[in-house]
């Protein structure tokens, strides 16, 4: 089984890959239709619109990195360089352990970073500036994030001694569990709260959509949620006094897609909140 997991993910191919990204977002947006979590009232495909701009931007970004990522992973194993060559361990073990780290390094820690250095949080503004948070939200990134993102992935990658195939479980993990868990969707409450335990579920990733502090310095998980419970960045805010923005932005201009862009270098932007 584990062997199976190993070959399909060394040797995926790019419409794989496309089908994942494509196959998640149609899904969770007919579940969205279904059992929405708000009932926004918006043109559902306009707010689409400037989100797959970003998607697309952002999926040119990781495709210019990717090259770099492939040789950084075959020198890492290779040369047995990296957390994951260190100590031998059953091939389950070293899967999760690899998922875990790839999460911790090239998600948490970026993530964390963006909220606490102010020339970088101008750029990550951009995915919060979002009044609507639904399925789509889940890769609107700025160009300028998605690079900061790409370079942690890499950096990632050379710490943990990931192979390839770990980065692309991890990749194509993550591509389908942040659609999840940004879509509009209500969960039980009691399933919502088990899933948190484990993984960033829908309503413990909507916290860290609120337009005010502490509930926006919380809640950084991508995929798990063992690293906010670990670091103490976990927080616990009912669905129902969540409210989407940010404070120090006109949500009106949330679907703008040229002031979005000019987000991070219009001095007028506070980043205060």
């Amino acid at each position: 089984m584990i062997e199976s997991i190993v070959n399909y993910f060394t040797h995926i191919s790019s419409l794989h890959r496309a089908l994942i990204l494509a196959g998640g977002i149609t899904f969770f947006w007919l579940i969205e239709g279904g059992i929405p979590l708000f009932r926004f009232g918006y043109n559902k495909w306009k707010h689409a619109s400037i989100n797959i701009f970003f998607t697309i931007t952002t999926i040119a970004i990781n495709f210019a990195f990717a090259l770099v990522i492939v040789k950084a992973s075959d020198w890492a194993v290779a040369y047995q360089f990296g957390l994951l060559q260190m100590f031998k361990m059953p091939l389950w073990v070293f899967m999760i352990a690899g998922l875990l780290l790839l999460d911790l390094v090239g998600a948490y820690f970026i993530h964390l970073i963006e909220h606490k250095v102010k020339w970088m949080w101008k750029f990550h503004m951009v995915h919060h500036a979002d009044t609507h948070v639904d399925t789509t939200t889940a890769n609107r990134h700025h160009p300028g994030e998605s690079v900061f993102r790409a370079v942690f992935t890499l950096m990632g990658v050379v710490i943990c001694g990931a192979p390839m195939w770990v980065v692309m479980m991890y990749q194509s993990m993550s591509v389908v569990l942040t659609q999840f868990n940004h879509a509009n969707i209500r969960l039980p409450l009691w399933l919502d709260n088990a899933l948190s335990w484990f993984l960033v579920s829908p309503n413990m990733h909507k916290v860290h959509h609120h337009y005010m502090r502490p509930q926006t310095d919380s809640n950084f998980g991508n995929i798990f949620s063992v690293w906010d419970r670990l670091f103490g960045t976990f927080n616990y805010t009912p669905i129902n006094e969540i409210k989407y923005g940010l404070d120090v932005l006109d949500g009106n201009q949330d679907e703008n897609l040229g002031f979005q862009l000019k987000i991070p270098f219009d001095s007028k932007v506070k980043t205060d909140y």
